[in-house]
């Protein structure tokens, strides 16, 4: 049992506002109802928040029609001065999913402390030490308390290569060694699975190599329940300060409440710096707060099954949402399964973003699609080098069909120097829009530019013109009463569709006709039965699971219109998003021939037609939402 004679006072970062709105609801949530609960825990003596970076950066403009900037600004209004707000950085990848040039995360970190940030967490999903120490200097220059981080994880398999204390403590080491500031250091364990051992023997050869004045923190989930754990042993190995939240954006997929910690260190001689008995009245502030939103008993739940496929709280929330929405979250078993083979072959870099986000994708695709039959490009750059040099070797007929597939040879360059000039770009759309072209709005700009993605869908654009997309994860009620308002009909969330009855022995698919603006959907719904035997969450099972080399890759689902016309559909069951139409009207296909591509879990997936014709009709243009049954193309036999 541990056990501090002398006493000792641990210090607390709250992450209700940053990581807990994150886990729990992908971020997507509007400042308006966040803001009273951030006053009310400053009111309760919290002089420590996460605010900011990661998805909560993203998220407010890709979902919720909100500036990030702004409600960065809002923020710290409502925190006021001598409170210390922090934001997280994913190293050669800034804020964004894509290695950014260095110009790119100098503005960024300019940006962030023009609007509040005191302190940057910074991680290298590879651990690259090289990416850390160049991403730290532009973080300094802004005149932020440079936090460096060493990524954890638990590995889904066995290896004594990586993911070791020895491991871990080296990579600080290096970082050290390399003479760059180093303000404080964070062991970072995105998916709560690195067990209680290892945190001890890590925190305690970190602390070895430490300058005095250098704190240790450490962040986990608490996705496995082993995150009080894993802090106990932290702290006994002599972590400094921990993550900590409260309900309800606590425990499950994000960080524990302060009450359990503040329970378990009971006689210990170890305290925290925040008072446990002021919790209630944030947690009532927030469910106050959060009283429209929809919680996805998937992201609050516990799952041990998360120490197979190391997947971080963080984003274990946005994947299940987007798989809910593009209606193929029946398939979430089945990809998870697949998570240890693209780990290992990948070569075992940390499971947080964008690496966790690579990890995801590729396993998505092997089960879609056939194992490497489609290789994410996020993840084939990785394996490729073009993010940092991963922990462990790739397997080499991955890497072959990732420089095949990709046309990209293997690269062992910096990866700063391969990043492509996104500011610049930015700025030709901004004036091309007739838009202001202010730091603020070249980044939003330039930090949602994704490569093959035309220019006008870009998020950021979106935003400034008045056009950005809402989709808030609300209760069925709240979301009715917000298609109502005055939001104009592209950003009002589809009202929801009526439920068929429920049947006790099975899934039920059904359908239902939704009037959104004028325009008619129709959207496939698959309701699970409730009251298993098994008790997991319906879309959490995989009763058996296909191996990914057998799993069927999406086809375009077709129904006939009538006469000899076919209408061409997504492959996905819910709704997702045109990218491009690759035909005209008039045009004729091939079977086979690709004819348009959407978007689903942030991938761009292609649709097929499903036999030779002429383009008849063009239904969409880029931009516009589609459900399973809704027609992009038809074509005439």
């Amino acid at each position: 049992m541990i056990h501090s004679s002398n006493g000792k006072q641990i210090r607390v970062m709250l992450t209700a506002f940053r990581d807990g709105l994150q886990s729990v609801f992908g971020g997507k949530v509007r400042v308006d109802d966040i803001v009273p609960a951030l006053k009310v825990a400053v009111e309760a003596g919290i002089r420590h928040f996460e605010f900011g970076g990661g998805a909560r950066y993203q998220a407010p403009y890709f979902y919720v029609g909100e500036d990030p900037f702004e409600a960065m600004d809002r923020m710290r209004e409502a925190a006021g001065p001598g409170v210390d707000l922090q934001i997280l950085t994913r190293s050669v990848s800034g804020v964004t999913l894509n290695t950014q040039a260095l110009p790119a995360l100098e503005l960024q970190a300019h940006l962030m402390h023009k609007h509040g940030t005191t302190i940057d967490r910074n991680f290298d999903f590879m651990n690259d030490v090289e990416n850390l120490v160049a991403t730290a200097k532009p973080i300094l220059a802004a005149g932020m308390h440079h936090q460096v981080c060493v990524a954890m994880m638990g590995l889904p398999y066995v290896s004594d290569k990586t993911h070791t204390p020895e491991y871990y403590v080296d990579v600080v080491r290096r970082v050290l060694e390399s003479g760059v500031q180093v303000d404080s250091v964070c062991m970072k364990d995105a998916s709560g699975t690195t067990d209680p051992r290892t945190c001890y023997e890590t925190a305690r050869g970190i602390k070895e190599i430490l300058p005095e004045d250098v704190p240790l923190w450490q962040h986990t989930h608490d996705t496995a329940s082993m995150a009080v754990a894993c802090y106990m042993a932290g702290i006994e190995g002599g972590v400094d300060g921990i993550d900590l939240s409260v309900r309800p954006l606590a425990s499950g997929t994000s960080q524990p409440d302060v009450r359990s910690m503040w329970h378990a260190l009971k006689g210990t001689g170890y305290t925290l710096d925040v008072d446990h008995a002021k919790m209630n009245d944030i947690a009532v502030a927030l469910n106050d707060g959060l009283a429209d939103y929809e919680f996805n008993p998937i992201t609050l739940a516990a799952d041990a099954r998360v120490v197979d496929f190391p997947m971080p709280g963080g984003a274990i929330g946005p994947n299940v949402h987007m798989m809910a929405k593009a209606g193929i979250l029946d398939r979430y078993g089945d990809v998870l399964s697949e998570f240890p083979v693209v780990v290992e072959a990948g070569g075992a870099w940390t499971s947080v973003t964008p690496g966790s986000q690579q990890y995801w994708l590729q396993a998505f695709n092997n089960v879609l699609h056939g194992r490497w039959k489609k290789i994410d490009a996020g993840y084939g750059r990785s394996v490729l080098g073009y993010f940092g040099r991963p922990p462990e070797t790739p397997d080499q007929d991955v890497v072959d069909t990732a420089s095949e597939q990709l046309g990209l040879e293997p690269f062992e360059g910096d990866p700063l120097s391969a990043a492509s000039d996104s500011l610049a770009p930015a700025r030709e759309a901004l004036e091309a829009n007739r838009l202001p072209t202010t730091d603020e709005n070249v980044f939003l700009v330039a930090s949602a530019i994704v490569g093959g993605k035309r220019m006008e869908l870009n998020e950021g654009l979106r935003l400034l013109q008045g056009k950005a997309r809402v989709n808030l994860p609300l209760k069925s009620s709240a979301a009715k009463q917000r298609e109502t308002e005055s939001a104009p009909p592209e950003s009002a969330p589809a009202a929801p569709a009526q439920a068929a009855p429920r049947s006790s022995s099975g899934p039920l698919t059904t359908t239902a006709t939704v009037v959104e603006g004028g325009h008619k959907r129709v959207f496939t719904i698959t309701l699970e039965p409730v009251g298993e035997i098994s008790g997991e969450a319906p879309a959490a099972r995989s009763a058996a699971p296909q191996r990914a080399e057998e799993s069927p890759a999406p086809t375009a689902a077709t129904a006939e219109s009538g006469g000899d016309g076919v209408e061409i559909c997504s492959p996905f069951g819910g709704t997702v998003e045109v990218l491009e139409i690759k035909v005209r009207e008039g045009e004729h296909v091939e079977s086979g021939q690709v004819v348009a591509s959407v978007e689903a879990m942030k991938a761009e997936h292609d649709v097929r037609s499903p036999e030779a014709g002429t383009v008849k009709k063009v239904h969409v243009s880029p931009g516009d939402e589609v459900g399973a049954r809704e027609p992009i193309i038809t074509l005439e036999r």
